[in-house]
């Protein structure tokens, strides 16, 4: 289906001149499996050969260009010692020396005699001008050859910048001249060049300005990428909305019931959000929707009354989370308040007994569960709904958008909630979540305090263990996190099978490991124990990052904190607060710092408002290590980097929203140019919405 003019760019990079089985896989490795990914890995720099001395004025450690006579070349006695070859001209000497040099070769690329222009960066030792391994040697008629400004680019091992100019040059030869896909009037307001006149430049700097991510060149191609990016998000969110829904009202009785059963009120942001969902739930159209939640803003108990909403109007409904830990934890908070309100709730993972499994999705089938919690294993082809109205996936960066849709097709126009409890920067939601409505919940559960949070030097690691010792025989309890799960040789990181053994040996019997290699029974096992009081600390890996909820665990310690990211370390702190009691976070570093984790630890002292961290976390890490975008679902950019053209993908919002207006089949001539651009950023499962309807 991909049109005919881009057919040379999506060609297997093999096929490029010079490109054997080896080179491909370097290429595959560092840009991607076609001709076109070489366009665009960008330079990050570039070699300045304009300067053309005579080798006697030529200053040391300075990259020069000659024009030079051969000589005589000097053969090296031992392997151990340089071949050199001696050139001249007016002015002087030059030595061009190699090591484990072929004769042979040298010959044939510096005949004796003959003129040759040499480029290298110049050494002068013991008065004599030398250049080592010069970059180019050619003859005088292939000067051209030799770029003057030539560009410097990210390289894989094995891999070297000839080899990779050269295929990106022969790249930029097979790309064709596109049609605009641009409004006019914004090239002209933005005084951008067409695409591949900007293409062609961002190769070939001349300033390093113009290597920078905000200059003109770039910033037109990561506009681009960012409307393919808005355009697709916006054609699937109106696909997805043309889809029939159905109204979904309830009768409000079993609310009522849960209204009495609570023993605190909803907060005012929470009612707001209700309201939000209950507005979806009485049109006709399906609900898409995603619910932001920061740590303790209560998401949980709002999706509850949603379901309520849904079972009163005669619908089942799913809840889907990422991990059995979270499942079940869902399944026994919903439990009490399920049986209060008589409603039929069970719960499905991976690895439940054949028995078991067979009698839930029986009872899924036939319509007596009401409310089916489950990790993947809901979108297993053999878990049917007899009548699915409403499905809530939780942690939705923990699933791929495609599961998410699986989920969806269960029923006949599911209503779709979908929940985080990791704040996403505005800029990365909107290029991951444009196809979705957004609610957000901030403000902090009735009751809860502010966390107290220090970071300490693992120098004070005594006194830490110390104060754990004084709050654990107070009847308190605490996590300690550590960033792996054994000693490794590569990193010097404290190990938590290490950190176990040492705080065991101090609180015989009161101190448990968890840790995502162990096997789903004994992490239930486990956290049953810690919950229950039968252990009061907790030494664990990230896997308690989110969700785990033991309300009177008032102390987290995190152990390398310098080695998290700003939004695990805020979700990792949220494990405490989480009841009445004051909680403190403690943050342990190997100092010295470096200056990204000083402004890292620093941000999180100074605020509890995800939001705000999650904006920090985009600065100073950028969009490609916030929350771990490969395996997120969320979308993985060529050109546009967010942290720089956040205003651009603004724009490219409402310019897609305004071409979907005007031409929402995109048939016109600019429509048909941007199906072009579409296609070039592989966004084609929204051209096939097109076709569909």
């Amino acid at each position: 289906m991909r049109p005919e003019i881009l057919f040379k760019l999506f060609t297997p990079s093999k096929e490029l001149p010079g490109v054997g089985p080896r080179i491909t896989a370097l290429l595959t490795n560092l840009a991607g499996a076609h001709i076109g990914d070489l366009l665009w890995v960008l330079p990050n720099n570039f070699i300045d050969r304009r300067f053309c001395p005579l080798i006697g004025e030529a200053p040391n450690g300075k990259i020069c260009t000659f024009i030079v006579t051969v000589i005589e070349h000097i053969p090296s006695p031992t392997r151990k010692r340089p071949y050199r070859v001696i050139c001249s001209d007016d002015s002087g000497l030059l030595e061009i020396v190699y090591f484990n040099a072929r004769k042979d070769y040298l010959q044939e690329i510096l005949p004796i005699n003959d003129k040759r222009i040499i480029s290298g960066k110049v050494d002068v030792f013991n008065g004599r001008v030398q250049v080592m391994h010069p970059d180019h040697v050619v003859k005088e008629e292939d000067k051209a050859s030799i770029l003057t400004l030539e560009p410097v680019y990210p390289l894989t091992q094995g891999l070297t910048g000839k080899v990779l100019r050269r295929c990106i040059h022969d790249a930029l030869k097979l790309t064709p001249n596109l049609p605009e896909w641009l409004d006019p009037n914004l090239v002209k307001q933005k005084q951008w060049m067409s695409w591949i006149d900007s293409l062609r430049a961002v190769h070939s700097p001349k300033t390093h300005g113009e290597l920078i991510p905000t200059s003109n060149n770039r910033a037109r191609l990561a506009y681009d990428e960012l409307l393919a990016n808005q355009l697709a998000l916006a054609m699937i969110r109106r696909h997805q909305k043309k889809r029939k829904g159905r109204s979904i009202i309830g009768s409000g009785a079993l609310k009522k019931i849960i209204n009495k059963k609570l023993s605190f009120a909803l907060t005012p942001n929470q009612l707001e959000v209700l309201e939000e969902i209950n507005n979806d739930f009485r049109t006709k159209n399906r609900m898409l929707r995603l619910l932001q939640g920061d740590v303790g803003s209560g998401k949980t108990i709002v999706a509850f009354y949603s379901i309520l909403t849904a079972i009163e109007a005669g619908f089942q409904t799913a809840l889907m989370a990422p991990t059995e830990i979270l499942a079940k934890q869902h399944f026994q908070t919903l439990q009490p308040l399920a049986k209060a309100t008589n409603i039929k709730i069970d719960i499905l993972t991976g690895k439940m007994g054949s028995k078991e499994r067979n009698q839930i999705i029986s009872n899924t089938k036939s319509g007596s569960t009401q409310l089916l919690i489950g990790t993947h294993a809901l979108f297993q082809d053999d878990v049917v709904f007899k009548n699915l109205g409403f499905a809530v996936v939780d942690e939705q960066h923990k699933f791929g958008v495609h599961q998410r849709l699986a989920l969806s097709n269960k029923g006949d126009g599911v209503d779709m909630l979908i929940m985080t409890a990791t704040p996403i920067p505005r800029t990365l939601s909107m290029t991951a979540y444009g196809d979705l409505d957004v609610s957000i919940l901030r403000e902090r559960l009735p009751g809860r305090k502010a966390v107290i949070t220090r970071a300490v030097s693992n120098e004070r690691l005594q006194e830490v263990v110390e104060g754990i010792s004084r709050a654990i025989n107070s009847g308190k309890k605490a996590y300690w996190v550590c960033p792996l799960i054994e000693i490794s040789d590569k990193l010097d990181l404290a190990a938590a099978e290490e950190r176990f053994q040492h705080l065991n040996s101090i609180f015989t019997d009161r101190v448990a490991l968890i840790h995502g290699r162990m096997k789903d029974i004994e992490k239930d096992r486990i956290m049953d124990s810690f919950r229950a009081g039968k252990v009061d600390i907790l030494v664990a890996t990230s896997v308690i990052e989110v969700g785990v909820d033991v309300p009177d665990a008032t102390i987290m310690v995190i152990e390398h904190a310098e080695r998290f990211g700003l939004a695990q370390l805020h979700q990792l702190r949220g494990r405490v607060g989480r009841g009445l009691e004051q909680s403190t976070c403690l943050l342990l570093y190997s100092a010295p710092l470096s200056e990204n984790a000083r402004a890292r630890i620093n941000v999180l002292r100074e605020s509890e408002d995800g939001f705000i961290i999650a904006e920090e976390d985009l600065k100073l890490r950028g969009a490609g290590e916030v929350l771990g975008i490969k395996q997120s679902g969320l979308p993985h950019f060529k050109i546009a980097d967010l942290t720089f053209h956040s205003d651009l993908l603004e724009l490219a919002r409402n310019e897609a929203k305004l071409i979907l207006n005007k031409d929402p089949d995109l048939i016109s001539n600019r429509g048909e140019a941007l199906k072009i651009l579409l296609y070039l950023f592989e966004r084609d499962n929204a051209v096939q919405y097109l076709k569909s309807g």
